[in-house]
């Protein structure tokens, strides 16, 4: 019985070393990293993205020596504001990574924090790596710990992510287990994030990562200073579990701590949609391509889904935007029943065309007792097909493209970033090129520079 789990996951992160995580999880790091480059880049022009990049420019003042680099305009400014907007950008595309068994998107608050301070403090690559593991561990295990009941009203990536950010700050500036534990105290204070927004097509979600991530970086700097933080945040009478869930377990939040690496368990998104889409976004095409069927050819499609599908989905019924359009099922099934994918361009030239919204008009979702006692540890994708002359075919995939055991390739990861850079047009093919070329290097970086020049990237002799 571990009475003080804050404080035990407060002194892991504090104290992970680069040396003692196994190699496998260093590389899927790197993996992570690049991956998250490719959405942060995506971000670029995006009208909510921007916006909050206009508030972070007014407030900062944007001074010629702010080290820390905001990759949609390779603008300078603080680690502050570049973790805010490097937050919000990644967020946008809807294809940055997500955990499972937390509902949770780490790299979209730890990638901008560790990337901002490393730059601020040139620190190592290897730095950098254990400060995004302690991240990615200590917000898996807290989404895990609030449970299903959390995520049903709050985005644990804005709640959670808050926590997760703070930990990689801390673990970058060095910060003993008590100061961790005062950091945790000030950003499970902050947390915050309801999926409200989604019935307004309102701009929430890039609020909420930027905040995260801004957040957390703040509570790190303040406790490095002496700012005392709420020492059982997370498992207290009046804490984070008290106020938000109902089905908290606080034994998630050390298990396993320090042999069960969730970091490894992490899956890439490969459609640009909400992740509750995909598994039934692959178990149609698998229909498709088996039967070669035409879009014209499907009368009506099931979706057979968990709740937490239903309370997402459920409240976009007719999408407005192309954001909202990410989270209605029969948008993203229209998408990848015509084109084989629903990527981001596809989304941004045709997801209200009469073709896609006669398709969405024919798919519902229902409740699936199987695919929901599985979830969150398993996204189990099933479909039922209908034809137009009658036939019925079922569809099932047990692990959606991008998950752990049908994962990305380093190839694949290198398309899906030329192809987001293209969309948003923050870098060029060659530019994208050669910022993959030292991405892929970053665990052997001496100092972490920036992400564009060539110049900044020193590596330890091999």
């Amino acid at each position: 019985m571990n009475d003080h789990p804050s404080l035990t996951l407060a002194t892991f992160a504090a104290q992970l070393d680069f040396d003692s995580i196994p190699h496998a999880v260093v590389e899927r790091t790197v993996n992570l990293y690049v991956d998250w480059l490719g959405s942060a880049l995506a971000g670029k022009g995006a009208r909510p993205v921007e916006t909050i990049a206009r508030f972070a420019r007014q407030a900062d003042g944007a001074a010629q020596d702010d080290p820390c680099e905001v990759l949609i305009d390779r603008s300078r400014t603080t680690p502050y504001f570049a973790a805010m907007v490097n937050g919000a950008a990644s967020h946008f595309a809807e294809q940055d990574d997500v955990h499972n068994g937390s509902v949770f998107h780490p790299a979209t608050v730890v990638f901008p924090v560790a990337l901002a301070l490393a730059q601020a403090n040139r620190a190592s690559g290897r730095d950098f790596i254990a400060a995004a593991v302690a991240g990615y561990e200590v917000g898996i295990r807290i989404g895990e710990f609030l449970g299903r009941s959390h995520y049903k009203v709050f985005h644990t990536t804005g709640t959670v992510g808050t926590v997760a950010a703070a930990a990689t700050a801390g673990r970058l500036l060095g910060l003993s287990p008590t100061q961790m534990l005062d950091t945790f105290g000030s950003a499970g204070t902050q947390a915050s994030g309801l999926w409200e927004f989604l019935r307004d097509a309102a701009d929430s979600k890039q609020l909420h990562t930027a905040m995260a991530a801004a957040n957390g970086l703040m509570a790190a700097q303040l406790a490095a200073d002496g700012f005392k933080g709420a020492t059982h945040i997370l498992e207290g009478a009046q804490g984070m579990a008290a106020g938000m869930s109902s089905d908290a377990d606080p034994a998630r939040l050390v298990d396993r701590l320090g042999s069960r690496w969730a970091t490894a368990e992490t899956s890439f998104k490969y459609h640009a949609a909400c992740r509750h889409t995909h598994p039934a976004a692959d178990a149609l095409l698998a229909v498709v391509q088996e039967h070669r069927l035409a879009p014209r050819d499907i009368a009506k499609v099931v979706a057979h889904v968990h709740q937490g599908a239903i309370d997402v989905l459920g409240a976009v019924v007719t999408p407005r935007t192309v954001h909202q359009a990410k989270f209605n099922m029969g948008t993203v099934l229209g998408l990848v029943a015509h084109h084989g994918y629903a990527g981001v361009t596809e989304f941004e030239q045709g997801f209200d065309a009469d073709a896609i919204a006669a398709f969405r008009d024919n798919v519902t979702m229902a409740y699936d007792a199987e695919v929901d006692a599985a979830y969150p540890a398993r996204w189990i994708g099933k479909v039922t097909v209908t034809t137009t002359d009658g036939r019925v075919f079922n569809g099932r995939v047990n692990e959606p493209k991008g998950d752990p055991g049908n994962t990305l390739s380093r190839d694949e990861i290198s398309t899906k970033l030329h192809r987001l850079a293209a969309f948003s047009g923050a870098a060029t093919e060659g530019e994208a090129a050669r910022l993959l070329g030292h991405a892929w290097q970053i665990a052997e970086q001496t100092q972490v520079g920036s992400v564009f020049e060539e110049k900044s990237h020193a590596t330890v002799p091999a």
